[in-house]
C-alpha cells in the first residue's frame, strides 16, 4: 500500500543522485599516469551534464596506497599524487558552482601502519598512544607454539592478526596488514574521528560515506568464530566485530555532527542482512546515517566459502533481494542506496547481464532504466554511465593491481592442493569479480590510453582497448547513448519526483526469469517500468499482470515515446531484446 502524503518525510537528499569517483583512474591532469583532484575539476561541466546532485570523492588523503587510499597515513594531509587541500577546496567550491554537492570518504575503523598514531601504538606498551588500536597477547598451545588470540580470517586473506616482534602482541586488522583496526572503545579514537569529519565539514564538504562503518564496534571478547570452511584455519569472525554492542551509540555521535551541519551520509555495511539491525541506522528519527550500502545483490555470484569462486544465480534471486529492501525500507520510515557497482565490484554489463557486444549499449541504458527508478537514491560509479566492461579476458596477471585479488592467487600458487584447473578457474573468476574491473582508467576520447592521461605516459594501470568504440566523447555526441539515456532516467525521476522518490514499490510478473518489471505509486499517480532481462524478443501479457491502460509513454531505451506508445496500445507488449521502458498507467 502506497503511504498518505502526510506520513512521507521529504528530504534533499532522498531526492538527489551521486556519482561516484575514483580518484586514481577518473582523469589525469599533469601526466604522470594517476589520476588527480585538478583532472576532476576539469570534467565537473560532464558530471553536472549527467543530472546528478552530488559528487563523491573516494579516499584522496596521504597514503602508502596498500589498499589504494582506504589505508590513510594523514586524514588532515592529501596524497601527492592527488593534489593537495587546496585542490579538494577548489574541487568543494566548483561542485557548489554546478548546484552539486560533495561527499567524503571516511575510513575510520582503522588506518594505515605509516599513520602516527599507529607508529606511536607499537612503539611500547605503555605509550599513550597505545590503547589507540586493538592489541592481544598470543595464545600459545600445550607445545609451547604461538598463535593469533582467535582464529578470525583477514578480507585480504590468512589471519586477522599480525604478531608485532616489539611488544610481543598482535594486532587486529580485518583488511592488510596493513590496516590495523581503530580501537573504538578508547574514548580519544572517538574524539579523533569528530574532530576530522569537523574539519571537511568546515572546508564545505556535504557530508560522508563511511567505509565499513558497522564493523567500528566489536564483542570485546574476540571469541573464536565457528568454522564453517574446514579447508582453513582462518574463519569469518564478522558475527562478533560487525554491528558490535556499540555500534548505534558511535552512529549516533556522528549523526549529531552531521544533523548540525545538515550533511548528508551513506554507510557501507556488510553482513547485515537483519533487517531491523539496518533500521536501527537508517531509520529517519534516529538520527545516524541517511542510508547504506547493501551487499546481497552484489554477493550473488560469490562461491559458496569465497568470492573467487564460482556461483550461479537467476533473476528471481535478483528480483528478491531487490524487493525485500524495497518494501521494507519505504514501510519502516528507512532509505536504500541504489548501486549495480562500485570501486569494489565488477562493471554491471558483464555481471548481471553479460551480454553479446551488440547489445552493450541496450544492456547499459536497461541497467540504468531498472536501478535509478526505484525507492532510494541511485549512485552512479564513473564509466558506469557510458558502459565501460570489465578488464580484457586477455588480461595477464601481472596486469592486476588488486592486493585482494593478487593476495588470493599467491596462496593459490602456494597451495600444494590446488591444480592447474583450480587456477584456471580462479583467473576466470578474477576476470568476472576482481576489484580491477571497476578501476581500469576511464575511457574519455579515442586518443592514445582513452584520453585519461597523456598519450606516451604509462597510465598506473592499463586502460581497457574498447576505448576507441566506447568513450565518453563519442557518447555525448550520440543521443542515443547510454549516457544521454541515464540523463534521460535522472531527469524523469526529478520530474515525477512524487512517484519514483516517495511512491511505493511493487513487484510484477515475479516469476519470471525473462522480465524485470515493477510500478511505483503516489496517492493516485502510478508508474510501471519494464525491463526484457533476455536477448529475445519477446511479447509481455500486460493485462494478465494487472496493466490495463496506458496514460502516458515517459521513456523508451530503444525509441521514441510516439513509436513506443504504438507498440503497446494492446494488452499484449511486443518487446526487443533488452529493451526497458517506463509508463504511466
Amino acid at each position: 500500500m502506497a503511504k498518505p502524503a502526510d506520513q512521507i518525510h521529504r528530504a534533499w537528499w532522498k531526492e538527489s543522485s551521486v556519482y561516484q569517483i575514483w580518484p586514481a583512474s577518473f582523469k589525469d591532469s599533469n601526466d604522470d599516469g594517476i589520476g588527480d583532484i585538478p583532472g576532476i575539476i576539469s570534467k565537473l561541466d560532464y558530471i553536472k551534464n549527467l543530472g546528478v546532485d552530488i559528487v563523491w570523492l573516494c579516499p584522496s588523503y596521504k597514503s602508502p596506497q596498500v589498499d589504494m587510499g582506504y589505508d590513510i597515513a594523514d586524514y588532515y594531509s592529501i596524497a601527492d599524487e592527488y593534489g593537495t587541500v587546496a585542490d579538494v577546496e577548489k574541487l568543494i567550491k566548483g561542485c557548489h558552482e554546478r548546484g552539486m554537492k560533495l561527499l567524503m570518504d571516511l575510513v575510520v575503523n582503522h588506518t594505515s601502519d605509516q599513520h602516527e598514531w599507529f607508529k606511536k601504538s607499537r612503539s611500547s606498551k605503555d605509550n599513550e598512544y597505545r590503547n589507540w588500536y586493538i592489541w592481544k597477547p598470543p595464545r600459545y598451545d600445550e607445545q609451547g607454539n604461538r598463535h593469533p588470540p582467535n582464529n578470525w580470517v583477514s578480507h585480504f586473506q590468512g589471519s586477522a592478526w599480525e604478531y608485532d616482534e616489539l611488544t610481543g602482541e598482535y594486532y587486529l586488522h580485518l583488511y592488510a596488514t596493513e590496516q590495523p583496526d581503530l580501537n573504538w572503545e578508547h574514548p580519544p579514537v572517538r574524539k579523533a574521528v569528530h574532530d576530522i569529519m569537523r574539519f571537511w565539514l568546515d572546508k564545505g564538504a556535504n557530508g560522508f560515506r563511511m567505509d565499513v562503518i558497522n564493523f567500528i564496534s566489536k564483542d570485546q571478547r574476540f571469541p573464536d568464530a565457528p568454522i564453517k570452511d574446514s579447508r582453513t584455519p582462518w574463519q569469518w569472525g564478522d558475527k562478533y566485530y560487525a554491528n558490535g554492542p556499540r555500534l548505534h551509540e558511535y552512529l549516533q555521535d556522528m549523526g549529531k555532527i552531521l544533523k548540525e551541519y545538515d550533511t548528508f551520509s551513506v554507510g557501507e555495511m556488510p553482513f547485515v542482512k537483519d533487517t531491523e539491525e539496518v533500521l536501527r541506522a537508517v531509520r529517519f528519527d534516529r538520527n545516524e546515517i541517511n542510508m547504506i550500502f547493501n551487499f546481497e545483490h552484489v554477493d550473488i555470484d560469490h562461491g559458496t566459502y569465497d568470492k573467487f569462486e564460482p556461483g550461479s544465480w537467476k533473476l528471481t534471486d535478483l528480483k528478491g533481494f531487490f524487493e525485500r529492501w524495497q518494501k521494507f525500507m519505504y514501510e519502516n520510515d528507512g532509505w536504500n542506496a541504489l548501486y549495480w557497482e562500485n570501486h569494489d565490484q565488477p562493471r554491471s554489463v558483464d555481471r548481471y547481464v553479460n551480454a553479446k557486444e551488440e547489445y552493450r549499449a541496450a544492456t547499459g541504458k536497461l541497467l540504468a532504466t531498472v536501478l535509478a527508478l526505484k525507492s532510494g537514491s541511485p549512485f552512479v560509479y564513473q564509466g558506469q554511465e557510458i558502459g565501460m566492461r570489465n578488464v580484457p579476458i586477455e588480461w595477464d596477471m601481472s596486469e592486476y593491481k588488486d592486493i585482494d585479488c593478487l593476495n588470493h592467487w599467491n596462496r593459490l600458487l602456494k597451495n600444494p592442493n590446488a591444480d592447474e584447473k583450480a587456477r584456471k578457474i580462479a583467473r576466470q573468476e578474477y576476470q568476472k569479480k576482481s576489484r580491477d574491473n571497476g578501476r581500469t582508467p576511464v575511457q574519455w576520447t579515442e586518443a592514445p590510453n582513452g584520453g585519461f592521461t597523456g598519450p606516451n605516459v604509462k597510465p598506473w594501470m592499463s586502460v581497457n582497448p574498447d576505448f576507441i568504440y566506447f568513450n565518453a566523447e563519442n557518447q555525448v555526441k550520440d543521443p542515443n547513448s547510454i549516457y544521454h539515456h541515464w540523463a534521460s532516467v535522472l531527469k524523469l525521476r526529478k520530474k515525477y519526483l512524487d512517484i519514483f522518490v516517495y511512491g511505493n514499490y511493487e513487484l510484477v510478473d515475479r516469476e519470471s526469469q525473462e522480465i524485470f518489471a515493477y510500478t511505483r505509486q503516489y496517492e493516485d499517480q502510478k508508474a510501471l517500468v519494464l525491463a526484457n532481462w533476455t536477448d529475445n524478443e519477446i511479447e509481455w501479457d500486460a493485462s494478465a499482470n494487472g496493466i490495463d491502460d496506458i496514460k502516458e509513454v515517459l521513456l523508451d531505451s530503444y525509441e521514441g515515446i510516439e513509436e513506443t506508445r504504438k507498440r503497446v496500445s494492446g494488452s499484449k507488449w511486443p518487446l526487443r531484446p533488452y529493451e526497458a521502458l517506463v509508463v504511466l498507467v
